[in-house]
C-alpha cells in the first residue's frame, strides 16, 4: 500500500520525531501575563456616584427597550478614544447638554476602546495606549477603567463595543450599553459573550447590510450558553450564562446602501416581529448610512427623528460619531503631533454640529 503522503503535503510542517518545541506556538513571538480582572477592579474602582450612573443608565435603557420610558436614546461620542484629556472634555460638555434634554432624550457617551480592522491598523486604546505599537495592554486596561470611572463621576452613562471576549471581565461593570459590531455579529463567540453581559446590547447588521444575521444574534444571545473564558482571577474557566433579554437591532447600512428609510425600518421591524423579538431599532447615522462621510450623518439623523415624531415607536435610538473637532487625521509616527480633539479612526462631526443636532431633535420630539 502506498503511504498517505501527509508529510509531503505539508513539507513545512512538523516532522515525525521532531522535539516538542517544534510542535507548539510556532508563530507566537511572546506571551505576557495580565493582571487578574478582580485585581484591576480593586485597583481602579468607581465612586458611589459613578456606580449610580452606571446602574441608572442601564435601568433607563432597559425601560426604553421595554417601552415604559418613551425617551429617545442617543449613543454619541468619538469613533474611538485615543486621548483621555480630550475624551474628558467631551464628556463634560455632553454631561451639561444631557441635563438640558433629559426629559426627552437619554444621552449615552460612546467610549470605544477597541477598533475592529478590515485588514490592519491601530486596534484601540486598550491594545495600544501609547499609539506606538508598544502593545502595553496592562496599561491600556488601567487607562480604560480610569476613564470610565471619571466619565461616570459626571453622571454620564457610557457605551462601548466589545470585541475581545476577555476584555468585558475588566471593564464591563462600568458600562451601561454595549454594541456587537458588524464584523462580529455573526460570530458564535460574540453571541455567547453577549448572552452573559450585564447591560443591554445592540447588534449591528452585517457590513453588506444583512439584517438577518443580527436577528439571529439576538435570538442566540437571549438563550443561556456554556463556553470557555476567564474568571475573575484570570483562570481559564467554563462560563455559563443565563441569556440577555435586552438585545436590539442597530441599522448601519451596508455596501454603500443606507437602511434608515421608512421602508427599511418597517421591513426590519416586520422580520423581528415574525420571530417574536421586540422590534427595537437604533439607527447608526455613520458608516454606510452616511456613505462614510461624517458631514452626511445629519441626513439619517433628521430622517429618524422625523419618523419617530410621525409615530414610528420602533425607532428607539440613534448613534452619532462626534468629537470636539470635525474630521479625522492619520495616526502618523509621532503621537505628539496629533491635532487635539480630532479622531484618528473614522471621521466625526464636531461639537458645534453635535449640539445643534441634539437641540434640534429635542425641539422636534
Amino acid at each position: 500500500m502506498e503511504e498517505s503522503g501527509w508529510a509531503g503535503a505539508n513539507p513545512g510542517g512538523p516532522q515525525v520525531g521532531a522535539p516538542e518545541g517544534a510542535l507548539h506556538d510556532l508563530n507566537v513571538a511572546s506571551a505576557e501575563a495580565l493582571v487578574a480582572p478582580a485585581a484591576l477592579r480593586r485597583e481602579v474602582h468607581p465612586s458611589e456616584k459613578a456606580l449610580s450612573a452606571v446602574v441608572e443608565g442601564r435601568r433607563a435603557i432597559e425601560q426604553i427597550l421595554a417601552r415604559t420610558d418613551h425617551r429617545m436614546m442617543v449613543i454619541v461620542g468619538p469613533c474611538s478614544i485615543h486621548d483621555e484629556k480630550a475624551a474628558l472634555e467631551y464628556a463634560q460638555r455632553l454631561a451639561e447638554l444631557r441635563r438640558k434634554v433629559i426629559d426627552k432624550m437619554l444621552l449615552v457617551m460612546r467610549v470605544y476602546f477597541e477598533k475592529p480592522r478590515t485588514t490592519v491598523g491601530w486596534k484601540g486604546l486598550i491594545n495600544d495606549p501609547y499609539l506606538n505599537d508598544s502593545w502595553n495592554v496592562s496599561k491600556g486596561l488601567q487607562v480604560a477603567r480610569d476613564l470610565l470611572c471619571r466619565v461616570a463621576d459626571l453622571g454620564l452613562p457610557t457605551a462601548t463595543e466589545f470585541l475581545d471576549p476577555i476584555i468585558p471581565q475588566y471593564i464591563a461593570d462600568l458600562v451601561s450599553w454595549a454594541a456587537i459590531g458588524a464584523r462580529t455579529t455573526e460570530s458564535q463567540t460574540h453571541r455567547q459573550m453577549a448572552s452573559g453581559l450585564s447591560m443591554p446590547v445592540g447588534f449591528k447588521n452585517s457590513t453588506e447590510g444583512n439584517v438577518q444575521v443580527a436577528i439571529d444574534a439576538m435570538l442566540a444571545s437571549r438563550s443561556g450558553h456554556a463556553f470557555l473564558g476567564v474568571d475573575d482571577e484570570g483562570r481559564t474557566a467554563v462560563i455559563r450564562t443565563k441569556g440577555n433579554p435586552y438585545g436590539h437591532m442597530i441599522l448601519r447600512g451596508g455596501y454603500e446602501r443606507s437602511n434608515f428609510a421608512p421602508e427599511d425600518v418597517e421591513a426590519t421591524a416586520t422580520l423581528m416581529k415574525k420571530v417574536n423579538l421586540p422590534a427595537n431599532l437604533m439607527v447608526d447615522c455613520s458608516h454606510a448610512n452616511s456613505r462614510k462621510k461624517a458631514e452626511k450623518q445629519h441626513v439619517a439623523w433628521r430622517s429618524v427623528v422625523g419618523q419617530r415624531t410621525a409615530g414610528t415607536d420602533d425607532l428607539i435610538g440613534l448613534m452619532l460619531e462626534s468629537h470636539l473637532n470635525a474630521g479625522n487625521q492619520p495616526l502618523g509616527d509621532d503621537p505628539k503631533k496629533l491635532a487635539y480633539g480630532v479622531s484618528i479612526t473614522d471621521a466625526c462631526v464636531g461639537w458645534n454640529e453635535t449640539e445643534h443636532l441634539i437641540n434640534w431633535a429635542y425641539e422636534q420630539l
